[in-house]
């Protein structure tokens, strides 16, 4: 294991506590000595990582620590460039210009080596088919879901019958012909899953839904994924 690897490894562990770690304990999941772990614990505070604690007490990652470029392995810069790839291609336009955007900031703060693996990625995004055009602004979607504010829209469904509904967004599907929004549907008292490009008109609320979404999330997903409930 290379000396990055090893302290990639390390900030990888310390960012799953939220509570101080023993050294013994980080030793054990790493494979290392203490003294190693010292010396590396070492390095990254160098480079900036918040990482409170001392032998005997345990250690502990604050938030916030940006991982500096010689921390990504080739695999991992494929993968950013791989995924980026398929949202600039596959979802809508504000989207598409955040994709294309992050990938020029991160080739821009990569070591020369790294950046020539990186604009030479042979992973390439294929053509997939036309997308089904949406009646609304997805951007307005996700910042609805960002806020977690209740959302007034009306919905066509497959038989192309109208009704009007107060659900909580909290999460969006992207898919290759159709993006769904994930909700839990005041009218139903459930979770319902409803195509964007059947909603008809939306507005957003002024008031935040009563739970947070990553409970709706967790929830949902606990409920078979709900593999369910199209409306």
């Amino acid at each position: 294991m290379s000396r990055s690897e090893r302290l990639l490894g390390l900030l990888q562990t310390l960012r799953r506590y939220r509570r101080p770690v023993s050294g013994r304990v980080l030793c054990d999941e790493l494979g290392i000595s203490l003294r190693t772990l010292y010396r590396d614990i070492a390095s990254l505070r160098a480079q900036g990582a918040e990482i409170a604690g001392e032998p005997g007490l345990g250690y502990l990652l604050r938030p916030g620590f940006m991982l500096p470029p010689l921390m990504f392995s080739e695999d991992e810069l494929e993968a950013l460039v791989l995924g980026s790839r398929w949202v600039a291609d596959r979802a809508d336009d504000p989207l598409g210009t955040a994709a294309r955007n992050a990938l020029a900031k991160i080739a821009a703060v990569l070591p020369a080596d790294l950046r020539d693996s990186f604009d030479a990625s042979t992973l390439l995004v294929g053509p997939g088919p036309s997308l089904v055009s949406d009646a609304v602004d997805l951007a307005t979607l996700r910042k609805a879901i960002r806020s977690e504010r209740k959302l007034a829209i009306t919905y066509r469904n497959g038989a192309g019958t109208p009704s009007e509904r107060t659900i909580w967004p909290f999460a969006l599907g992207y898919f290759d012909r159709v993006r769904i929004v994930l909700g839990w549907c005041e009218l139903r008292g459930d979770y319902r899953h409803f195509r964007a490009d059947r909603i008809t008109h939306l507005a957003v609320s002024d008031s935040r839904y009563p739970r947070r979404r990553q409970v709706l999330l967790k929830e949902w997903r606990e409920r078979e994924g709900i593999s369910r409930r199209l409306d």
